[in-house]
């Protein structure tokens, strides 16, 4: 599925269906994801901006995105950067519903 397919998308409770995507088909989905990266069973991006009045208008965006979708990321920022990291708990990994997110915060970047 390609990151346009994934940003229509919308996240889903899962409740027991929640499966996790396998190594070989989540390299095939971060290839498609402009900068994300796995790390350790969770999905990375790093973000850079010129000054921290994007930085928090950017994380605040991010914010609004994971409540309307209920699925919330870990969001780490500091004056001019940003790193948004997915992890599915009840996966022990990546679910599809991080794919989404990540591929919706793209799109949000490119629409901005």
């Amino acid at each position: 599925m390609t990151a346009q397919e994934l940003a229509q998308q919308h996240c889903t409770p899962q409740k027991g269906a929640h499966r996790r995507i396998e190594d070989e088909a989540l390299a095939a989905a971060l290839k498609d994801l402009r900068g994300w990266i796995e790390i350790d069973k969770h999905i990375a991006k790093d973000f850079q901006f010129t000054d921290y009045a994007q930085t928090v208008a950017f994380v605040n965006q991010v914010a609004a995105l994971a409540a309307a979708e209920d699925h919330h990321p870990d969001i780490m920022f500091g004056a001019n950067r940003v790193r948004v990291v997915f992890t599915t708990h009840s996966v022990r990994g990546v679910s599809l519903n991080d794919l989404i997110c990540a591929a919706r915060i793209e799109a949000m970047r490119d629409a901005a």
